[in-house]
């Protein structure tokens, strides 16, 4: 016997934020009445850390800090034991986006080795040969919006070989001067990250200029902390041989659900950061790095 379970949220776009509630209905659709033991749904919230494979053993006592913490788990009986008619049923729901305690609720994030993550589960139990039935749905949150007014203050670099750090022969470099700025490095994570940059002078012809987010996450505990960097996205802003003295734009969507303003707990950190990199001919790298500080406003 053919049956469909669904979630159906009343906003398109699945985003609330704390204090709201989440409402919506569960959908049925059968083509003939149907025996059923009951329909449950839950409402979770949960961060899972987890440990890169090289910090593995260095860190004992992180076993018992990596646990997932539960922000919200709440369950309800959307019906009670009986029968469906055949066709199409829906069940409304709501529930409110509200922490136990003091907890606070976390904006929708997924990395690497820490995720954020907030779901609806619908549960059907069904008669002895009938199989049990089962529904996920993934909703986003959004943090409140920070009342203090974001001034972006420009931030300007110059790359010559004599700024660069980790270098083994500075005098095999290539001569290059490039210099540019970024409109802000606190950045609001609705708006791009802008900026532009010039090439000066290069010895050697470019390659490639790139722009690199990364995300920094960090998981620990008072015994130690494991802290990773990641490539979110790369985008290629010039390439070949770029006119010298020519501005090229940087403009960077910071993408959803990848990012999320900046996070600091005591069991985990996300942060961000981007990467101005240059690739020369002799493919020399040359890259510098800026922290960013996102926010929402």
């Amino acid at each position: 016997m053919s049956v469909t379970l669904d979630i159906r949220l009343k906003r398109a776009n699945k985003v609330y934020h704390e204090g709201e509630s989440v409402a919506g209905v569960v959908l049925l659709v059968c083509k003939e009445a149907l025996q059923h033991h009951g329909i449950s749904l839950n409402m979770e919230a949960l961060v899972n850390l987890q440990l890169s494979s090289k910090s593995v053993g260095v860190f004992e006592a992180f076993y018992n800090s990596v646990k997932p913490i539960q922000l919200i788990s709440s369950n309800v009986e959307v019906a009670k034991a009986g029968k469906i008619p055949a066709g199409k049923t829906e069940i409304p729901f709501e529930f409110p986006l509200s922490t136990k305690g003091n907890k606070v609720l976390y904006e929708t994030y997924h990395g690497v080795f820490v995720n954020i993550q907030y779901t609806l589960r619908c549960d059907m139990k069904r008669p002895l040969l009938a199989k049990d039935l089962s529904r996920n749905c993934e909703f986003i949150v959004h943090s409140q919006p920070q009342k203090a007014k974001v001034v972006p203050t420009p931030v300007n670099f110059t790359i010559t070989p004599a700024t660069l750090q980790n270098t083994r022969e500075r005098s095999l470099l290539p001569k290059f001067l490039v210099r540019g700025h970024l409109d802000a490095t606190s950045c609001v994570i609705s708006r791009p990250l802008s900026g532009e940059l010039v090439v000066e002078s290069s010895e050697v012809p470019i390659k490639s200029i790139e722009l690199q987010l990364v995300r920094v996450e960090t998981c620990g505990c008072a015994e130690g902390y494991a802290r990773d960097a990641t490539e979110i996205q790369n985008i290629q802003i010039a390439e070949g041989d770029v006119c010298h003295g020519l501005p090229i734009p940087i403009y960077m969507v910071f993408p959803r659900l990848f990012t999320c303003p900046t996070l600091e707990t005591t069991n985990f950190k996300v942060e961000f950061e981007v990467n101005v990199v240059i690739v020369l001919q002799d493919d020399h790298l040359i890259t510098e790095n800026f922290p960013l500080k996102l926010c929402r406003v």
